[in-house]
């Protein structure tokens, strides 16, 4: 094989050319760092998120068309890339030629927050419309399925989309029959007279119009190419591996001959992260380019052939053709087939891989394998031998050598028989989110009748997801044929198949009895889709389903979004050019939309940079014996590796309460503890040689992971905290009724989009250092650093110019990484850079707290609780952090809304071995008011009354006291509560819900409405000061600087809105550079909902002092300029700067008093949400949800819609589908976004409307507004309630009237358990039978085993 020397590809219309191009090379650090086209982020590394998104275009010289589609630039090799033009947000628009109108609108409809997963969503739409100008809005919803974003929620980013779709204001369905523009239960009424308010946040007007001939086009140099030059195999040769790209198909069989055990890479989205996340190494990848063969379409007379080479996109758009084309009894298997393309990964993975790859790596959880198997479907190989067909059956799918590719043979193309008239295929799934998501089980299911009779003449079934392959209930479908199709034989088949497709309690994965309900409930799904197909073709010889079952065979997937907003307008007397109380875009929204953003990581490699990789325990608990360093310190390019020994001295840092080490060589108690750090000249370098440090370690007792394990250990931080009011045991002998209970609530990863970034800069004299970090608390890194280098802080410089998202897990864990990065730098006077991968960063900086609630309430028969007695156990991990404190607020806020009579709360911090859990958005308040809101639904229960009457009848009223003596106005809080039931039409909805539950069996829908008390502050006087700094040059422009982070919640925007008003000069006259230690010393922590708030105040004083020195200067020149006057005062010696000071507000808390003045003022507000639960499956549908917010006056409504709705998303997911799932070693499984699932355009309610009250009360706030950034969090849990509220209907309609435990979060597995049925109940006992070997043998000590017979231990192993 003659091997090309060059690479050639084009990026933004400008060609490439790569001459020795390492085949190791993914497309995303090729942009980034040789291209410093920085706009494409990482965000995960496995086209998990979106963050890498980018339009990949080919022209293909035998149709002569050219083919747009989204990419993961993660996953692609550049090698891959020859003759393709690569688009990223760069070459979409800029600031500095054109925006274009994609960018523009979803900067200008706020669909931007922290703004790291922007270009991303940009490019996705922009790859949509390019191929679609006038996309509907599920092309939309579909484009975007494989972009996530933690800040905004979504909303305003469909907004921006729907801008683009030629459709009405209508939501496009009739919910309840009602169409949302008609009168009735979905109207949203104005708020009361006289109030007047504005439903629009933005002016589609404005907008450029979206002109396709304005769009680049494709590199005509690399369509001549593709037409003219001699096609032939490229070989590119790296350090460790060989790239071969044959170009036909005779070169593919020959590179496949010589090296047979190379793979065969099409997307690169199976070997990609094999690769990546499991250390896999193929010295030669073969990759066919463009070989026509591999991408055949083909009609014949007895099905479809499709090319191995096809995507799975590509699949889908021929599928749909074929569907629109032939009669429906033909198209059964395709049908099913495009459905569940539909769901499978995202747009970008669809569009990457490929029908072959898919197929032949035959994953246990391929969602495409089961179905194409029960389809019949035959493989077309190829080999030097000549061509064979194969069945794509159980035995391939095994890979049963028998039925394989031998090697040299590779797939061409794969036959999809026509389905039969009497022939019925089906496909189902069940995921923890609805779309791109890994199946938890998937099937695939077909029966075939003959000539009708009702009688099975052919049946078959395969699972995937419940063992190590997809598995085909063979022997029962077997059993099963010339039976007729009724209810004996369903019951028969239940038996058949669990007895056949077995899991063990054992079974990698768990959800043991979750996988078997689930196979079963998909064939009585089947069943009952089969059986009422069967009724339309002949309904005299089939009955009909019985009314109740339909809404079964229907799916939850929602109709087209749409949502409202509706805030206050501002004053008629307020002065055109004063900015307060409009919304007014995020002032970086137009730059993150363009990639121009820059973030941490995005700042230019300097010269001498070295790079710094951790190495981490891999145990929970337990003695170092020994490190080995020597091999990895061997590696080329590895210049040092620091370990505790070399911070002898300075190893360890008091922020809190509790030192904290740095680094620890002797003992680890927790997996994913820093014990050194690697430096080298490259990333890869430095990760390479991170995984050849060996450490020997001596496993130590106990390992404790669990809250309830550290209970019965005794396991708990010093420092309990309680708080008491009224006389409980007292009031418990007076009540009528005492219910005990408790709720589990599970953690949460931050998941912000920009992991963990730092770049440490010696200055090269006196000792400074300029510490570039994405952090929160830049004092504290200033101050460890300074620690760490024994240094005085002054000589340490800390700079944040803004943050890809925070929510709390940027202040801790980010200072002692920044601490060792300095460290290095330091050492070696060179500037090192530190970047979190996504897997290391959930691994290692913890998250939310685990919860247990214990409650014991005393109420009255009418649902008045007059005593509660609550005890709270927080997860802490391995050290204290920030747990007390997260403590101390769930214990202060444990009433949310209620006034309780006498009230009891303590709390304990738990010692673990897992990492140390810290601050997170609510920051112990989302799972204080679970416990609290769990408690009385289970109150109304007992009283046999709604949740929501209970909840007004306890709810605060008027002026009032909290339980510690703090003074409350509650007015607010019972107006959020009657417009929330009044906006969100609860009582007729009420009404209709209840109607619907009665009427379908399988489906059940929920309704729930919680309110919100939200206390902010800090606690005391001093966490509360801020500063600011403020100068005026003498061009009349203004610099604006204070102590708090841009971490997407836009508070730069409105510190340059304070400055505008207070200065009485345009917006545009104002600029901020970003928050630095050089300019403002000493600033707090960013956090809290304070950050406007205070650093507002403090700006707001700076201001009024230059104002008030320059009004003798305005007073003699009125009609002056801003020029006019800093001339004037600078010739006058009058000080263009000033710094302004906020000392705090005054608050308080003695916890040995129990009474204090915490917290500055409170957040009220209520929301309801609406939910549809599959009862067979355990899914759930979000349909709509209406929020009511007290904010006081906004400064910026668009920014504070923005942080309602992007809180309660995260809180959304926080309580249904965010679940963290550790080992029994304490390994932590979820550790990017295929295992953890943040919620995804798609699990957005329906319908989403935000209210804010009309401001009724000043206050001593900024301008009186509030602020808002986490009492949206609580918020979510309206849905937990709502679904809690559904699947009572369900088992309430099964007879089963006892009490309702649900855990958070409540996933689709703990839905469908807790809606027991006799499937449930068969899964459960054979369950207990597929355990029963394990239990035998944990009951046999390990050195009785070892005289066992061996065939027993393998029959009880795998049994």
């Amino acid at each position: 094989m003659d091997g090309a020397a060059e690479l050639v590809f084009c990026v933004n219309g400008r060609k490439v050319i790569e001459k020795n191009v390492d085949p190791e090379t993914m497309l995303l650090p090729y942009l980034r760092k040789k291209l410093q086209l920085t706009g494409t982020k990482y965000g995960c590394g496995g086209g998990g998120c979106g963050a890498c998104t980018v339009m990949i275009s080919r022209y293909n010289p035998i149709t002569k068309r050219i083919r747009h589609y989204p990419a993961n630039a993660c996953l692609l090799p550049i090698c891959s890339l020859h003759g393709a033009a690569v688009t990223t947000v760069e070459g979409v628009g800029s600031t500095k030629a054109r925006i274009h109108p994609v960018q523009e609108r979803v900067a200008k409809c706020h669909g931007t927050q922290c703004g790291f997963c922007t270009p991303g969503m940009v490019m996705s739409i922009y790859t949509l419309l390019r191929n679609h100008p006038e996309p509907t809005l599920d092309q939309l919803t579909d484009a975007l399925g494989g972009n996530l974003c933690r800040c905004t929620g979504y909303r305003p980013i469909i907004d921006a989309c729907k801008t683009f779709c030629k459709t009405s204001g209508c939501c496009q369905s009739k919910e309840n029959g009602v169409c949302c523009l008609d009168q009735g239960i979905n109207e949203l009424p104005e708020f009361e007279e006289g109030n007047k308010t504005s439903p629009k946040l933005f002016s589609e007007e404005e907008f450029l119009p979206l002109d396709p001939t304005q769009e680049l086009i494709f590199p005509p140099e690399l369509m001549i190419m593709a037409e003219k030059q001699p096609q032939r195999t490229r070989v590119f040769v790296g350090d460790r591996m060989t790239w071969i790209s044959p170009v036909t198909l005779k070169e593919l069989l020959e590179a496949k001959v010589k090296y047979p055990q190379a793979p065969i890479v099409m997307g690169n989205t199976s070997v990609g992260p094999e690769v990546r996340f499991k250390g896999t190494f193929h010295p030669v990848i073969i990759s066919p380019d463009c070989i026509e063969e591999l991408s055949v379409v083909n009609h014949a007379d007895d099905g479809l052939t499709l090319g191995a080479g096809l995507s799975l996109a590509q699949v889908k758009e021929i599928l749909a053709e074929v569907i629109q084309k032939l009669p429906e009894e033909k198209t059964q298997t395709y049908h099913a087939v495009w459905k569940h393309l539909g769901t499978l990964a995202g747009c970008q993975i669809r569009n990457m891989a490929s029908l072959g790859g898919h197929i032949v790596s035959r994953h246990l959880d391929s969602d495409l394998n089961p179905l194409l198997a029960v389809g019949n479907c035959t493989l077309n190989l190829l080999s030097k031998e000549g061509e064979r067909q194969i069945p794509l059956n159980e035995q391939f799918l095994t890979k049963c050598p028998s039925a394989d590719l031998k090697p040299g043979e590779i797939l061409v193309s794969v036959n999809i028989p026509y389905s039969r008239k009497w022939e019925f295929v089906s496909a189902f799934r069940q995921a923890q989110r609805q779309q791109n998501a890994l199946a938890i089980v998937n099937s695939g299911m077909r029966v075939f009748f003959g000539e009708g009779g009702g009688i099975i003449r052919e049946l078959s079934i395969a699972y995937g997801g419940v063992g190590p392959t997809t598995i085909c209930a063979k022997n029962s479908c077997q059993q099963l044929i010339g039976r007729p199709w009724n209810e004996e034989m369903l019951d028969a088949a239940c038996r058949l198949i669990l007895d056949e497709v077995s899991l063990p309690g054992w079974a990698p994965g768990g959800k043991v009895e979750f996988k078997r309900t689930l196979v079963i409930s998909f064939f009585f799904k089947f069943y009952l889709k089969v059986s009422q197909i069967l009724k339309t073709m002949d309904p005299v010889r089939y009955p009909g389903l019985a009314d109740k079952y339909e809404s079964a065979l229907e799916d939850l997937h929602s109709r087209n979004h749409w949502g409202t907003s509706k805030y206050q307008d501002v004053d008629p007397k307020q002065l055109p050019q004063d900015p307060i109380g409009r919304p007014i875009m995020h002032l970086s929204g137009i730059k993150h939309t363009t990639g121009e953003a820059i973030y941490c990581d995005d700042m230019p490699v300097l010269d001498g940079e070295l790079f710094l990789a951790f190495v981490t325990s891999s145990r929970a608990h337990a003695e170092i014996v020994s490190i080995d360093l020597s091999e990895a310190l061997s590696l080329p390019g590895v210049v040092d590796i620091v370990t505790e020994e070399d911070l002898r001295g300075v190893n360890s840092f008091c922020l809190l309460i509790e030192p904290e080490k740095l680094l620890e060589t002797q003992e680890v108690s927790c997996v994913g503890q820093l014990v050194c750090a690697v430096v080298a000249d490259s990333e890869v370098q430095a990760k390479r040689a991170a995984k050849r440090v060996k450490i020997v370690y001596q496993d130590l007792e106990p390992v404790i992971l669990t809250i309830e394990e550290a209970i019965r250990h005794h396991s708990f931080f010093q420092g309990e905290r309680k708080l008491e009011y009224g006389n409980v045991d007292e009031a418990f002998k007076v009540v009528d009724q005492i219910l005990e209970g408790e709720i589990h609530m599970g953690g949460q990863e931050h998941f912000y989009m920009e992991t963990q970034s730092m770049l440490a800069v010696p200055k090269g004299e006196d000792q400074e250092m300029d510490v570039y970090v994405s952090s929160q608390f830049p004092k504290y890194i200033q101050a460890i650093v300074a620690s760490t280098l024994k240094v005085p802080a002054n000589k340490i410089m800390c700079h944040v110019k803004r943050l890809g998202g925070a929510f709390g897990g940027k202040v801790t864990k980010t200072g002692i990484l920044a601490a060792i990065t300095a460290f290095a730098a330091n050492k070696h006077g060179r500037p090192v850079r530190c970047i979190l991968e996504r897997g290391e960063d959930m691994l290692i900086t913890g998250g939310r707290h685990p919860y247990l609630g214990k409650y014991k309430a005393g109420f009255m028969n009418d649902g008045r609780i007059l005593a509660l007695d609550v005890e709270h156990y927080c997860n802490g991990g391995a050290t204290l952090d920030e747990s007390l404190f997260v403590l101390e607020t769930g214990v202060l806020k444990v009433d949310n809304a209620y006034k309780f009579p006498n009230l009891r709360c303590q709390g304990w911090a738990c010692k673990t071995n897992l990492p140390s859990n810290t601050a997170l958005r609510g920051f112990g308040f989302p799972q204080s008011g679970l416990i609290t809101e769990n408690c009385i639904t289970e109150v109304a229960a007992k009283c046999g009354l709604s949740p929501e009457k209970v909840r007004m009848m306890n709810m605060y009223k008027e002026i009032d006291q909290t339980p510690y003596k703090q003074e409350i106005d509650a007015t607010n809080l019972i107006q959020c509560w009657k417009e929330c039931m009044a906006t969100s039409s609860y009582s007729l909805r009420k009404v209709a819900v209840e109607k619907f539950n009665s009427e379908n069996y399988w489906k059940k829908k929920g309704l729930a409405m919680v309110p919100l008390k939200f206390p902010v502050g800090f606690g005391s006087t001093a966490a509360c000061q801020a500063a600011a700094l403020v100068h005026i040059y003498l061009d009349g422009s203004v610099l604006v600087t204070h102590g708090g982070i841009e971490m997407g919640q836009g508070v730069h925007t409105k510190m340059i809105q304070v400055a505008s008003r207070e200065l009485r000069m345009p917006m545009s006259n104002v600029h901020l550079r970003g928050t630095s230690t050089e300019t403002v010393p000493n600033a707090n922590v960013s956090g809290a909902s304070l950050v406007a708030d205070l650093n507002g105040l403090a700006v707001k004083d700076a201001c009024q002092t230059l104002l008030k020195r320059l009004e003798p200067i305005i007073s003699k020149n009125p009609k002056g300029t801003w020029k006019d006057w800093a001339q004037a005062a600078f010739d006058e010696s009058i000080s263009l700067s000033a710094t302004g000071y906020f000392r705090g507000y005054e608050t308080h808390m003695n916890w040995e008093t129990g009474e204090g003045h915490p917290f500055a003022y409170f957040v009220f507000g209520a929301a309801c949400s609406e939910v549809e639960i599959d009862c067979l499956t355990g899914a759930h549908k979000n349909i709509r949800t209406d929020i009511v917010m007290d904010i006081g006056h906004s400064i910026n409504p668009a920014l504070d819609v923005g942080q309602i709705e992007g809180a309660f998303i995260q809180g959304m997911g926080l309580y249904t589908i965010e679940e963290l799932k550790y080992s029994p070693q304490g390994v932590l499984f979820t550790r990017g976004p295929d295992q953890y699932k943040i919620p995804a355009v798609s699990d957005v309610p329906t319908e989403l409307h935000v209210s804010f009250l009309p401001p009724s009360q000043n206050s001593n706030t900024l301008y009186s507004s509030k602020g808002l950034g986490e009492p949206g969090v609580f918020l979510g849990c309206s849905v937990f309630f709502a679904i809690h509220d559904a699947v009572r209907a369900a088992r309430q309609e099964r007879g089963l009237l006892g009490p309702l435990k649900l855990d958070s979060p409540l996933t689709p597995e703990k839905i469908r358990m807790a809606c027991e049925d006799k499937f449930t109940k068969m899964g459960e006992m054979t369950t207990l039978t597929a355990a029963l070997p394990t239990v035998l043998l944990s009951w046999i000590p390990p050195h009785s085993q070892a005289v066992l017979p061996k065939p027993l231990l393998v029959l009880l192993a795998f049994w």
